[in-house]
């Protein structure tokens, strides 16, 4: 099998010329009123029923979710199995300042030291000097671009930022440049770095207008009244021109509701509502220009927000600062479906409680740099803090036969979510081996095997009926080395 490198430009060709497009709902949102726990919802008329929507007006998902009814756009996708929804998803001991939330979630890190973006951290590993040299023939185009006029702290690296600003990617870019050398000085080293710069810019601005111009757009569902829409409209349009970039990062603001999240006298109105909506049907206009043009399986989608909303609504007709929210993916290639259990709705809320977190959010990081780009878990590792947890979150899009029968030799856990029951599915060699299952805290819960395995596939029981509902890892320790997996217990 082709090596595989963590070079997003270099991928091997077996995966196509993949895409990560990352929309920001900046300010919390309220996930509680994104996507309903239906079987729960007479505890929800409790704790919020001045805000809450009428179930009957509910687009249902599942016999135990729903969406918002302003959503019927991701309804559709999820009907045409291109939305794949990961509940409770946040970090432990949620921090609920805007601020701080979103350093958090765009360093991938909870270290106050880490200045770096989750991204930038990994295109520092093949691209240490950018942006000394960049572009050149190899890499003529930005890594990453920043819908909009702030370039995101998402590709933050070492030394600059590794996305490129592009408010209308059809405008000429042609900055003046000062022109004056480094005469050794610390003034001319500055001045030396801001020409660099300029030219830098210069450049990437020509290579976005000619692949907008050579693009092209196909759906007629975009909405030129919805700004997101028309970002997303630019964004088909400089993939369909052949632009190289990987990543592309939008922010959608207003999600801090904590007056006048519904209408009063008519909850299926008011803020939220509007937000959704232009989150949804851009979203599938999007998805549907990218099937018309033929490029749909080249791109992957995926929304998240600093922390949700918490459970109890207030009396301004909103919600407040929370903890843990749903996550949503889109495109032909995620893992369609709803992934994970329903957040516990207590009958009685204490401490302005919010859901706690059942799926740390940079595992999911993990998982899309493992999946979508085929990067490699040890290196993947090496940029988080904690000990990361992979979820088969992406579907096996584009992967050559020799990577999927490599993937299928990975230990695993079957099914998973369950209910009762679940088994492991474990490779060994002649060895000692260990299996245990831990809450989200690393307290054991349950001693599953202990002794001696010999060569062979093994696939071993585990009786989790006496677990309370939600997320477990089980750790496997042996002679070759100590790994874990995620398990989710529903009902």
């Amino acid at each position: 099998m082709e090596a595989v490198t963590k070079d997003l430009f270099n991928v091997p060709k077996t995966l196509g010329d993949r895409v990560l497009v990352i929309i920001r709902l900046n300010g919390g949102n309220d996930g509680l009123a994104t996507l309903f726990p239906v079987d729960q919802y007479s505890q929800l008329v409790t704790q919020r029923q001045n805000i809450l929507i009428p179930q009957s007006n509910l687009l249902t998902l599942t016999s135990d979710n729903a969406l918002h009814p302003a959503m019927t756009g991701m309804r559709n996708l999820f009907n045409d199995n291109k939305l794949g929804i990961i509940q409770n998803v946040g970090y432990p001991e949620q921090n609920r300042s805007h601020f701080r939330s979103m350093d958090i979630w765009t360093s991938g890190a909870m270290a106050l030291s880490e200045t770096r973006g989750w991204l930038g951290k990994f295109l520092d590993g093949t691209h240490d000097t950018f942006p000394e040299g960049y572009p050149n023939d190899d890499y003529p185009d930005p890594f990453a671009i920043s819908m909009g006029y702030e370039v995101t702290a998402t590709c933050q690296g070492i030394r600059a930022n590794y996305s490129h600003s592009v408010v209308n990617p059809f405008e000429n870019v042609n900055l003046p440049n000062p022109g004056a050398g480094n005469d050794g000085t610390y003034y001319g080293s500055h001045m030396e770095y801001l020409q660099m710069i300029i030219d830098q810019t210069n450049a990437y601005g020509g290579q976005i207008r000619d692949a907008a111009n050579a693009g092209n757009n196909l759906s007629s569902l975009y909405d030129n009244n919805n700004p997101l829409a028309k970002q997303l409209k630019n964004v088909a349009r400089m993939i369909s021109g052949g632009l190289k970039t990987k990543i592309y990062v939008l922010d959608v603001g207003g999600f801090d509701t904590h007056d006048s999240q519904v209408q009063q006298g008519a909850v299926t109105l008011g803020t939220h509502t509007n937000l959704l909506k232009r989150v949804s049907d851009a979203v599938y206009a999007f998805q549907d220009d990218l099937r018309l043009l033929g490029i749909e399986q080249r791109v992957l989608g995926m929304t998240f927000s600093e922390f949700g909303r918490q459970i109890a609504s207030n009396a301004s007709l909103g919600t407040d600062h929370g903890d843990a929210a749903p996550l949503f993916l889109f495109g032909s290639c995620v893992r369609s479906g709803i992934y994970g259990p329903n957040p516990i709705i207590p009958n009685t809320v204490v401490n302005q409680a919010g859901l706690p977190m059942q799926v740390d959010f940079r595992d999911i990081y993990a998982s899309v740099l493992r999946d979508w780009f085929q990067a490699d878990e040890q290196e993947i590792q090496s940029l988080f803090e904690h000990e990361v947890i992979f979820h088969n979150i992406v579907g096996e899009c584009n992967l050559n036969v020799e990577a999927i029968k490599q993937r299928e030799k990975v230990c695993m856990i079957y099914p998973n979510p369950c209910v009762e029951n679940a088994t492991l599915k474990l490779e060994t060699g002649d060895e000692e081996v260990g299996i245990t299952i831990v809450d989200l805290n690393g307290r054991i819960v349950a001693n599953i095997y202990e002794g001696h395995l010999s060569p062979a596939v093994h696939h071993i029981e585990m009786n989790i009926m006496k677990l309370p509902r939600g997320s477990y890892r089980v750790q496997i320790q042996r002679n070759s080395g100590s790994s874990s997996l995620q398990l989710m217990k529903v009902k």
